[in-house]
């Protein structure tokens, strides 16, 4: 068994124009002093990390890795989430997500998405200089805007929007498997990979393709009432990252799952600092350990109440709690009488 590592911040959440959150080393030693040992990076915050430089530059990489490492941080994986999400966008969301973009290619759906591609070739590349095996993103969507059957859906509609997200992904797969780097797509709603049987749909289009993998956010689970520990029974052969979050779902008379337009505050599903929540945290990193989790238990942050920055203080000691250092020894093994096949064949009367 592995003892997973940790614990890791996602810096997404915390990145601004303000120190100590406007450059690496800046919220390197912020991270490093809450007691984290490992940090994600959002690869488009250009205050952080330049992605297009990563991809070609071996001396920029292990720059990026030196800053981190005179911390006493490690890189758990890059994140392309908001290229990932161009990569397939339904028409609706045009205008919501063009903001996603670089400058020069927004109003061009065509052209985002080209871009977002070539975002994804250097996260590939980039990932393989900075020694990582992981890669977090988001799969984007095609069928979204249809996941409620009413009106009732055209035949063939969502097989052909699976169709041409799996169209659009396997040369992305195919050159994350060229650098020996798996593809861990977050199963989040809004995305066409948001449960398990959406990512069989995708994972058999796509050939079963080794690189095709998950990212495991269980509060996405408790949002949508799906069972997230059953999941990791049936998935963890495909689970390499894993964002730490919590949710809670308090369902009323007047609203539910969908949450009814409201606000995060007052929706019925919200998500809440780790340790506020309903997310049963010891039978995860449980699960994590028996299934031999190779990756980083990494903080996500995002909660309608808390301040961030006491979400993330007290996001360190709650992880390095709950992670469990495995045993190399049965706990019997006082008992043991040693192995005799003689004896056992006599034990069984044969």
């Amino acid at each position: 068994m592995k003892t997973i590592k940790g614990p890791a911040i996602f810096l997404a959440q915390f990145a601004g124009d303000d120190a100590p959150f406007n450059s690496l080393p800046a919220i390197a030693d912020w991270a490093a002093g809450l007691g984290y040992r490992g940090v994600q990076i959002p690869s488009w915050d250009a205050r952080l990390f330049d992605l297009a430089r990563a991809a070609e530059s071996q001396d920029y990489c292990d720059e990026v890795l030196g800053i981190l490492g005179e911390r006493g941080l490690a890189l758990t994986e890059l994140s392309t989430h908001l290229q990932g999400q161009l990569v397939a966008v339904h028409p609706a969301y045009d205008a919501p997500f063009d903001g996603f973009a670089a400058p020069e290619v927004r109003g061009n759906p065509e052209a985002r998405q080209h871009w977002a591609v070539q975002q994804m070739r250097h996260a590939a590349r980039a990932s393989r200089r900075l020694g990582l095996m992981a890669h977090a993103t988001f799969s984007g969507a095609l069928a979204w805007p249809y996941f409620y059957p009413w009106p009732q859906r055209p035949a063939g509609l969502v097989d052909e929007a699976f169709a041409e997200l799996a169209r659009r992904w396997r040369p992305i797969l195919d050159a994350f498997d060229e650098q020996g780097v798996d593809v861990a797509y977050e199963i989040h709603p809004g995305e066409d990979l948001h449960d398990g049987a959406t990512f069989e749909r995708f994972l058999a289009l796509v050939d079963d393709h080794p690189r095709c993998n998950m990212l495991f956010d269980p509060s996405h689970f408790v949002l949508q009432q799906l069972d997230y520990l059953a999941f990791l029974d049936i998935y963890h052969e495909r689970v390499k990252c894993f964002h730490v979050k919590d949710a809670e779902f308090r369902p009323n008379g007047r609203s539910g799952v969908y949450g009814g337009y409201q606000s995060w505050v007052d929706r019925p599903g919200r998500f809440r600092s780790l340790g506020d929540g309903q997310v049963d945290f010891k039978a995860i990193f449980s699960k994590m350990a028996a299934y031999d989790f190779p990756g980083w238990a990494v903080l996500e942050w995002e909660c309608a109440l808390k301040h961030p920055e006491d979400g993330a203080r007290e996001g360190a000691p709650f992880i390095r709690d709950h992670i469990i250092r495995v045993t190399e020894h049965a706990f019997d093994d006082f008992a043991a009488g040693g192995a005799d096949e003689a004896a056992n064949r006599r034990m069984l009367g044969l």
